[in-house]
């Protein structure tokens, strides 16, 4: 039972509760907005390099990499909306592929699998399509798989290892690139006479900058990498270490670090004494050569630290530095609703068919090309 007097003593301080509720609200609104960042300018990438022969012609037929890059108006220019909106919803009315599957026998009595689709259209050079070879088949690739194969190119996407859910395991070797060198070589022997271009993903983007620097001979290729996760080599190697990992190892260790797990188990199962000797030597930076690296300035992933040290870089190195984009976003469109097409889709492409153009026609260069490796990384 409420008296009479209790009413009135709470009454007045409900207007003040409200004030409250509103200001809460107005702060909850101006933050988003904040988030937005929509007073931030439109541009287009800040791009570094060296004046080399190869590096001006791609400059000059490539103009995508110089032109504006143009987000979406009112959530575009937020590095974590596209992230997040990418990691949800993929990339805009995303086709389903339809290719033949193959079967690799490793010697370790692993099956890689690798899916292969047949152009759609004539490639710009007028020659043979070119193989363009991707890492793992998700569905934000879909899109620009179909994309390449309408420009002419033959693609085949590498699986990880247990990751399809109807292909068995056949070994208990799970979750590897599967090796990218017999997919490699497959294609080589099957089609002769044709480039090969990969492209990896994200995570798949660190697998290929792995098989580069493993052996000089893997950088006979032409590679485009797109957001490479290179901070992250301590956690994936402590994820391939875990899956050989003996209880013994553990006993009287101090976990509360993830620095002193991964002394105790990667380091141990690699028989290294320190970390940072351990990282050096499986490290690929001083020995895989990347000539184009597309970065978001705004990307949640990478920390601001890591985007000086592609500007150390060496020849024929194109470092491409875009304002907005997040990780793996790099949406397109005028105010809300964004392209099919991403900004990265169209650079992958043009920076291809300009490598194809200039392998083609086997124009000079004053400094040794190697077949020319790219990496972009969002």
């Amino acid at each position: 039972i409420v008296e009479p007097d209790d009413v009135h003593t709470i009454t007045p301080e409900m207007p003040a509760m409200f004030d409250g509720m509103k200001l809460a609200a107005l702060a909850t609104v101006l933050y988003f907005l904040g988030c937005l960042n929509l007073k931030s300018p439109k541009a287009p990438p800040d791009v570094n390099y060296q004046d080399t022969p190869l590096n001006r012609y791609l400059i000059k037929s490539c103009p995508i990499l110089t032109k504006e890059y143009v987000p979406p108006l009112l959530w575009g220019k937020s590095g974590h909306l596209q992230t997040a909106l990418y990691g949800k919803l993929g990339r805009v009315r995303s086709l389903t592929p339809s290719g033949l599957r193959k079967y690799l026998p490793m010697q370790d009595r692993a099956t890689a699998t690798f899916d292969l689709f047949e152009p759609l259209g004539d490639h710009h050079t007028g020659g043979e399509s070119f193989p363009d070879v991707k890492i793992s088949l998700k569905h934000y690739i879909h899109t620009f798989m179909d994309h390449t194969q309408r420009q002419g190119y033959r693609c085949a996407v590498l699986n990880h290892l247990g990751a399809l859910p109807n292909i068995e395991l056949t070994s208990p070797r799970m979750f590897t690139y599967g090796k990218i060198p017999a997919m490699a070589g497959y294609i080589k022997w099957a089609f002769p006479q044709t480039l090969l271009i990969v492209v990896g993903f994200s995570l798949g983007g660190k697998i290929v900058c792995k098989f580069l620097g493993e052996n000089r001979t893997n950088q006979d290729i032409i590679v485009i990498l797109v957001s490479p996760l290179s901070p992250y080599v301590r956690d994936w190697n402590i994820l391939g270490s875990l899956l050989g990992l003996d209880s013994s190892m553990m006993k009287g260790a101090d976990l509360s670090r993830l620095y002193a797990f991964h002394g105790q188990n990667t380091l141990k199962g690699y028989k290294k004494e320190r970390c940072p000797h351990y990282i050096y030597n499986v490290s690929e930076q001083t020995r895989a050569t990347v000539p184009l690296l597309v970065y978001a300035s705004d990307d949640p992933l990478v920390h601001q630290s890591l985007l000086t040290v592609p500007r150390t870089f060496k020849q024929n190195v194109i470092f491409a530095l875009t304002l907005h984009g997040g990780h793996l976003g790099f949406f397109e469109g005028a105010v809300l609703f964004p392209q099919p097409l991403t900004w990265t889709d169209k650079v992958i492409v043009g920076y291809a068919n300009t490598m194809c153009q200039w392998e083609r026609h086997d124009l000079p260069a004053a400094v040794p090309v190697n077949r020319t490796k790219a990496k972009l990384n969002a």
